[in-house]
């Protein structure tokens, strides 16, 4: 994915944008093409199994499209997140604990490095990069205000995610 230009845009500018769009440190990042439909039904996949195995009320799934507006220059909309958050704002302002992100061609780049550090440095305590064509898993946790790689996981694995007082399980085999 290229961003739209080189200049800086702001929240302000974000929201009046037609389309899908991600803004990271002030970069326009277009979300077009749609995803293939691959991407879709494992991102759908996955999104049933964290919203049916969630064992604490308080955490909610939620599937892009949504905005989580990190602040003026940083809008990004996960693939998947969890978030405690009870917005009224058409968007979610607070660091989810737990974001999948399903890789594709159009956004890997993105998704590898700058949606890495920016998670990171967020505070976002698990981040799932979901690789569909190898059907590989890398689940990396922060420690200390780093990612650590916790596990690479083929497509016959599951795991068990605990963060705060939620609970989330994800089967892998069912999801490729």
């Amino acid at each position: 994915m290229e961003a739209a230009d080189k200049n800086f845009f702001t929240w302000d500018d974000y929201k009046k944008w037609e389309g899908r769009w991600e803004l990271i440190d002030g970069e326009a990042y277009d979300m077009s093409p749609a995803s293939y439909p691959k991407h879709q039904r494992i991102t759908g996949r996955i999104f049933l199994q964290i919203s049916q195995s969630i064992e604490y009320k308080n955490c909610e799934a939620h599937i892009s499209p949504i905005d989580w507006k990190i602040d003026d220059l940083n809008v990004v909309q996960p693939d998947i997140a969890i978030f405690y958050e009870d917005t009224k704002e058409q968007y979610f302002s607070k660091t989810p604990p737990f974001i999948v992100e399903v890789l594709s061609k159009s956004t890997a780049k993105k998704d590898i490095n700058e949606k890495f550090k920016l998670y990171e440095k967020t505070g976002v305590q698990h981040y799932i990069l979901v690789e569909p064509n190898s059907e590989v898993v890398d689940i990396f946790e922060l420690v200390e205000g780093k990612y650590e790689l916790k596990s690479k996981l083929t497509n016959d694995k599951s795991y068990d995610f605990v963060f705060d007082d939620c609970k989330v399980s994800i089967d892998f085999k069912e999801v490729f």
